[in-house]
């Protein structure tokens, strides 16, 4: 790969022997982070954002338009966006000409598209496969048939004039601030109220943990870093530091030494080996213990001095209406009835409905002209890319006799330093005009996880008993149920509280099976349950190895098979199924129920199905066994 004095990021196409040369930084849902370890100054200081596609679309039949016919209205006005040939070319004219305006250009960087090869894309897919985050790789794969990726600069670094990186160190923190404001529009329902007096952050958690997405609740909240309080920043900065989950990580010299890696489950990884007081030597001159609160410290003093988070909000506050006030003014963008709107009576648009239920409040909204639509989508779209978007801020320790600098300055009263700083707004991507509908959903969701757990808390406080009114429940859906199907789990939840066509329901919070009356319900609710049948995708003899040894360490459980060719784990004993998928998930996200009830039931049948000849006893253990495979014939739990 040669370069020439004149060169430009068009100029090149990276080839399959120059992915070598590309390191694993860290993912989004939508794109590979790179960085590059190789001595072209051209791309020194740089990293390469390479597009990911779902692995449930090929890239053949991954969508490919740059724009859709809706979203050319959206930004008709906005020449560079429409006229975009390549998705590359669109993000950049997105941040450019949308964002930059707003976030101030000494803030943003647009980047450059540079041409790559399939041979190329295809050698990173190779060599960052086994850094990546399991979830992450089981979701997406490198998108292979793309001609081009976006060269950004390192914010994590400070470059030299000539390319090259100095000698400097320098510390860097990326920070994911969230949505800083409480909305408070008209247009949010009634029964959505607690939106306006608790932070998204801070109700997404609640259904981030019931996912199984984070471990433990994160005590950060967005309001207090976009407070203005020195007080409130610290405490931020603080509680990101304790739990970082994907919204706060430090670099050192461009290399990661804490936070994670875009994974999920609080995924917190380094790449050194040493502690952060060992490492800062050099650069925070505290004493030995105390440098990890003084960088913290320099950040909150960073964040309260810069104005950042006052620009950022300002953006943010583009949402006047909310989603649940946007999304009707996108259904008359793409010109269907209003899926929202919905009259509980005979199920039309309740804005052309008038029954007893009355003319929807919403109805406004859905006689506005086409522009003012437009522009509350509009606006909504933008606010959303500031509400996700990364905040990077890099330091380096000032030169006592360097009077001029082209960067911020701040200084660390507690060891009486000075350092320069730059900060970036990063991750500012468009969002897909498509996407308001899975806002809203996921807004309701939230609303609803928060709402149910707050309801836990007032029947544990008032003294009701969640046994009794559980057990009445069951009654009356047994009373229901007119044929005797298996008891089986929906793919998407962990506890079956009705049966066959009926709704399958889950306690939304994992801490409440630490109640001791809920665990007498559901102890007495599953003591039948005596085989458990998870799906789950075992791709290699290491694979089913890894799932054995997730599943010895439960108690009650007399034997196990193990059946690649349907890709399911069948437990047999008095083990409680919610365990049994939660250490399966936590080697494979992705896997779910498929049924549980008495072995009797289809024992006949799963012999024939499973097994070719009697399964082998295990030779190390008498409890498990596999289905017998030449390379896999015991359960090496030992």
């Amino acid at each position: 790969m040669s370069f020439q004095s004149g060169f430009t990021s068009m100029d090149v196409i990276l080839q399959g022997k120059d992915a070598a040369e590309w390191v694993y930084r860290g993912e989004g849902a939508a794109n590979l982070v790179l960085g590059y370890r190789g001595s072209s100054p051209a791309f020194v200081g740089k990293v390469l954002r390479v597009e990911k596609v779902p692995r449930s679309e090929t890239e053949l039949n991954h969508d490919d338009s740059v724009l859709s016919t809706n979203e050319r209205v959206v930004w008709g006005d906005v020449k560079e966006l429409v006229n975009s040939e390549s998705k590359e070319a669109l993000r950049r004219s997105f941040v450019l000409h949308v964002m930059k305006p707003l976030l101030g250009s000494q803030h943003v960087d647009a980047g450059r598209p540079v041409f790559v090869s399939r041979e190329f894309l295809e050698s990173v897919e190779k060599n960052v496969l086994s850094q990546r985050p399991s979830w992450r790789v089981d979701a997406a794969k490198v998108n292979t048939v793309r001609e081009s990726a976006l060269l950004i600069s390192d914010h994590s670094v400070f470059p030299h004039v000539s390319g090259t990186l100095k000698e400097d160190l320098c510390l860097a923190v990326e920070i994911k601030p969230k949505c800083g404001f409480l909305p408070s529009s008209r247009f949010i329902e009634e029964r959505n109220a607690v939106k306006k007096s608790v932070s998204r952050f801070k109700m997404h958690q609640l259904l981030k943990l019931h996912k199984q997405e984070i471990s433990r609740i994160s005590e950060y909240d967005p309001l207090d870093l976009f407070s203005g309080s020195k007080e409130r920043i610290s405490r931020a900065i603080r509680a990101l530091y304790s739990a970082p989950q994907n919204n706060f990580r430090i670099f050192l010299n461009g290399s990661l030494i804490f936070g994670g890696l875009g994974g999920g489950m609080d995924e917190v990884k380094s790449k050194s080996s040493g502690p952060f007081e060992d490492l800062t030597e050099g650069i925070i001159n505290a004493e030995y213990g105390q440098r990890l609160s003084s960088f913290l410290e320099l950040v909150s003093e960073t964040i309260f001095r810069s104005g950042l988070t006052e620009r950022l909000l300002r953006v943010q506050k583009l949402d006047q209406l909310d989603i649940e006030g946007a999304i009707h003014a996108y259904y008359n963008i793409i010109s269907e009835p209003c899926r929202v709107c919905r009259c509980p009576v005979c199920k039309c648009p309740a804005c052309k409905c008038e029954t007893e239920v009355g003319i929807s409040k919403h109805s406004f909204l859905h006689s506005i002209s086409i522009q003012e639509s437009i522009k509350i989508v509009r606006e909504y779209l933008v606010a959303a890319t500031a509400k996700d978007c990364s905040l990077m801020i890099s330091f380096r320790l000032r030169s006592s006799g360097n009077l001029a600098s082209d960067f911020g300055i701040v200084q660390l009263e507690q060891s009486n330093e000075t350092f320069d700083y730059k900060a970036y707004f990063i991750d500012l991507d468009m969002k897909p005009l498509e996407k308001m509908v899975y806002y809203y959903e996921l807004d309701q969701k939230i609303v609803s996880c928060y709402k149910k757990m707050q309801q836990t808390e007032r029947l544990e406080s008032d003294g009701s008993d969640p046994c009794v009114e559980m057990m009445q429940r069951q009654q009356v859906e047994e009373q229901r149920r007119h044929t005797r199907n298996p008891r089986s789990y929906d793919q998407n939840y962990d506890i079956v509280e009705k049966y066959g066509d009926n709704v399958v329901v889950q306690p939304l919070y994992p801490w409440v099976f630490l109640s001791t009356a809920t665990t007498v319900v559901l102890k007495a609710y599953l003591w039948l349950f005596q085989k458990t049948v998870v799906s789950v995708d075992m791709l290699c003899s290491k694979c089913k190895k890894k799932v054995m040894k997730l599943l010895a360490g439960i108690e009650g459980i007399n034997s196990i098979v193990l059946d690649s060719s349907k890709s399911t784990a069948t437990v047999i004993g008095e083990a409680d199924p919610v365990q049994i998928i939660n250490k399966v998930r936590k080697f494979r996200k992705s896997a779910t129920f498929v049924t549980i009830g008495p072995p009797k039931d289809e024992k006949k049948d799963e012999k024939k199905e499973i097994y070719s000849y009697c399964p082998k006893t295990c030779h190390k253990c008498d409890t498990w066994y596999v289905v017998g495979e030449e390379q896999f014939n015991y359960c090496s739990i030992l």
